[in-house]
This record gives C-alpha cells, sequence and structure tokens, in this order.
C-alpha cells in the first residue's frame, strides 16, 4: 500500500512539473499571431526555386525566410561566389542545406549540397535544380515586415530593403 502511494506521489509531482513547464511556454501576448508557418514537399522532377518562388507568390508571402529544407536533386545549377555563371551537373545530390529570405517581391536563396561521397558545395540557388525524390520545407514569414530588393549603391546587385509594416 505505500508503495502505491509513493507511485501515485511521483506521478502528481511529475504532472504537476509538466503542467508548470507548458504554462510558461504559453504566449502571453499576441506577437505569435504576426508569425506564420508554412509547410511544402516538392515532387520529383519539379524545379526547387521555380517551385518555392510560386509558392511565396500564390501564398503573398512580404518576408519570410527558409527554416530548414530536406531532400535530393538529380540536377543542380548553382552560382558559385564572385562568379558570373551558373555551374551545373547531374547525378544524385542531397540538399543540406538551404537558407535565403523570401518575398513576393524578390527573394534570394543559398543552397548547400553534397555528393554520393559525401563532397559538399554551395553557391546561390538559381533556376534548374530539379528534385530527384523529395524536398522538404518549412517556411517562417512575418506580418510586421515586408521584404523588397533594390541597388543601394553598395554592391552591383539589388539587395534586401527591410520595411517595418505600419499597423
Amino acid at each position: 500500500m505505500k508503495n502505491h502511494f509513493i507511485q501515485l506521489n511521483i506521478k502528481l509531482l511529475i504532472l504537476f512539473q509538466l503542467l508548470c513547464i507548458y504554462s510558461c511556454t504559453i504566449p502571453k501576448n499576441n506577437s505569435m499571431r504576426s508569425s506564420n508557418i508554412h509547410v511544402i514537399r516538392l515532387k520529383p522532377g519539379m524545379d526547387l526555386k521555380k517551385s518555392i518562388q510560386a509558392y511565396v507568390n500564390e501564398n503573398n508571402i512580404e518576408a519570410g525566410w527558409i527554416n530548414t529544407c530536406v531532400g535530393s536533386l538529380t540536377t543542380y545549377n548553382i552560382r558559385f561566389a564572385n562568379q558570373p555563371k551558373t555551374h551545373s551537373d547531374s547525378g544524385h545530390f542531397e540538399i543540406v542545406s538551404l537558407t535565403g529570405t523570401l518575398s513576393k517581391n524578390g527573394s534570394h536563396l543559398h543552397i548547400s549540397i553534397s555528393d554520393s561521397l559525401g563532397k559538399t558545395i554551395g553557391g546561390h540557388l538559381a533556376e534548374g535544380n530539379i528534385i530527384y525524390t523529395t524536398a522538404e520545407i518549412v517556411i517562417q514569414s512575418s506580418n510586421n515586415f515586408i521584404f523588397k530588393r533594390a541597388k543601394d549603391g553598395t554592391t552591383a546587385w539589388e539587395e534586401l530593403q527591410i520595411e517595418k509594416r505600419k499597423n
């Protein structure tokens, strides 16, 4: 009987601790409402960059970023650092990283891929990266900002311009 009460007390203590932890993680304000999570899966033969941009445009995302992406490619097309042209190859490549900013006003993405020996390369994502098995992508966006791209005189490229959305 004594063991039964000890086990019950331990279970109640664990339940109390879980309730305390959960109550600490509940947002206390409405700031989370300004953030959205989007999850997409691309299928074989789809173009990675075109498909992401189409999703961004269809969902009217003005300020987003890649949280994570895993998947594989049969063809890559990447512009390496400080190179004017893209480089392509065919085979089987794992997407080990995808990062960047997203907007219906223009996006900027970088990718890292590895080959069958684990050799990894990366650079600016161009069109022509074709999905092999899948690309599982999580995008987060904010309603507090608007991302635009424009030449600002600091580089020859259209760079990110950030506007705070007026409430």
